[in-house]
């Protein structure tokens, strides 16, 4: 599978810090029955073996949906699993070396924050960007917040769909619209929701505004 731009529309980034009296995969299934467009899995707790058997799981999920699922940073159970691609940030492993590792068919998608950073990770083979933190965030505070000029010319130079990130929620959404952006990748908008479903029926509906404005 390869990815497209109806693919960023709504991206879920997963938090097990929100997983309450549901899984994990109960609350990604929760999320794409309400219409995500892609999940990605983001574990920094699990050892491996958790890692792998839970990739596993989700990926029969997305499948299953229809959906592309994406490992984050771990490039190993990426591939061991049959995840459909991979994302790493710029302080990960090099976009160029992921990309001769997981080879042609597998997605790769690359954290970027300058117009520079965009074009050095499509000319190492990515297939989308994710651009942020384009509002602020309690998700991840080593990151700035992004200015929507910056924004805007990422878009323009990138060639690639486009992912924004980083304290999106249904309160800002509509602030994207004519930035460029694809669609968005939400973290805690999604899973702290108590209606993960009705939730994501609702933020797909203002993601297919703000790219249409």
């Amino acid at each position: 599978m390869k990815c497209g731009k109806k693919h960023m529309l709504l991206y879920a980034v997963t938090d097990r810090a929100w997983s309450g009296e549901m899984t994990l995969c109960e609350q990604v299934e929760a999320a794409l029955r309400g219409g995500v467009t892609c999940v990605q899995l983001r574990e920094k707790g699990p050892d491996e073996a958790a890692f792998f058997q839970e990739a596993k799981e989700i990926r029969t999920l997305c499948r299953r949906y229809g959906v592309p699922f994406i490992v984050n940073d771990n490039v190993d159970i990426a591939l061991a699993c049959g995840a459909d691609g991979v994302h790493v940030g710029q302080e990960d492993m090099n976009a160029g070396e992921v990309r001769r590792r997981v080879g042609d068919a597998m997605i790769l998608g690359v954290s970027v924050h300058t117009a520079e950073e965009a074009c050095q990770a499509v000319r190492d083979g990515a297939d989308y960007l994710g651009l942020g933190a384009v509002f602020p965030t309690n998700t991840k505070t080593d990151v700035e917040q992004m200015p929507y000029e910056t924004l805007q010319a990422i878009c323009g130079v990138a060639g690639v769909p486009v992912v924004a990130i980083g304290g999106i929620n249904q309160d800002n959404l509509l602030r994207l619209s004519g930035s460029g952006v694809d669609g968005v990748a939400l973290v805690s908008a999604i899973f702290s929701a108590e209606d993960i479903e009705g939730t994501c029926r609702k933020l797909r509906a203002l993601s297919e505004e703000m790219v249409k404005a």
